[in-house]
């Protein structure tokens, strides 16, 4: 992934148990909404990932929703989550796992 500031940006987090289903809810997001894909980590133990994007926290919603509704008929759900405004103590540990 590309370096870029996030700083005031909401992040919006979900995980899947499949890869495959990620690129699917990945591109249903950024078809609906005005945000930027900040990292896709596959999950080491299993074959799902999760998928971080960040914008404004209208666009995050919007591409949320989106995501979902794609990867639920053909995934599971493991985990989503939306941060309107990451501190920015936690932004080391949000980029820390992208390209590992």
């Amino acid at each position: 992934m590309v370096d870029r500031d996030y700083t005031g940006q909401a992040i919006g987090v979900f995980e899947l148990d499949g890869l495959m289903a990620c690129y699917v809810a990945l591109d249903a997001a950024a078809k609906a909404a005005k945000v930027q894909i900040q990292g896709v980590e596959r999950n080491r133990l299993k074959s799902g990932a999760c998928v971080k994007m960040r914008g404004d926290v209208a666009n995050v919603r919007a591409a949320m929703d989106a995501a979902l509704a794609a990867a639920e008929p053909i995934a599971k759900v493991t985990a989503w989550t939306i941060i309107a405004a990451p501190d920015a103590g936690t932004e080391p540990g949000i980029a820390m796992t992208i390209g590992k």
